[in-house]
């Protein structure tokens, strides 16, 4: 049950988005046991955003997961997701990512 957020300040495409949706679903596998079957991801673009207070093009990725992962794992996905964010133009640098675990996550009507 892997939740991933992008707020970024460009605007996307149809065909960008949902290129933007593939990668991360290819890429959340990274971490064992999570599939692109349970994954959500949230594209928020064209959002007002500086960085060290300037006006450019720039990222902020959001990762939650249902319980806990080696720090290997998640080193890995961040490392594809700041490859992902560069191949749709955001420089490496201008891109912040987290990754926050949780014990409980509420599904299908019900807390896990």
């Amino acid at each position: 049950m892997p939740y991933i957020a992008v707020n970024l300040n460009r605007s996307l495409s149809e065909s960008e988005e949902t290129n933007l949706m593939s990668m991360f679903g290819d890429k959340i596998s990274t971490i064992p046991n999570k599939t692109e079957k349970s994954l959500m991801v949230d594209i928020s673009d064209n959002r007002v955003m500086f960085l060290a207070g300037q006006a450019c093009d720039c990222a902020y990725v959001d990762v939650r997961l249902y319980g806990k992962a080696e720090t290997k794992y998640k080193q890995a996905l961040t490392e594809e997701i700041f490859d992902i964010m560069a191949n749709i133009g955001i420089e490496k640098d201008c891109v912040y990512v987290t990754i926050s675990e949780f014990e409980h996550w509420g599904l299908k009507g019900y807390m896990k």
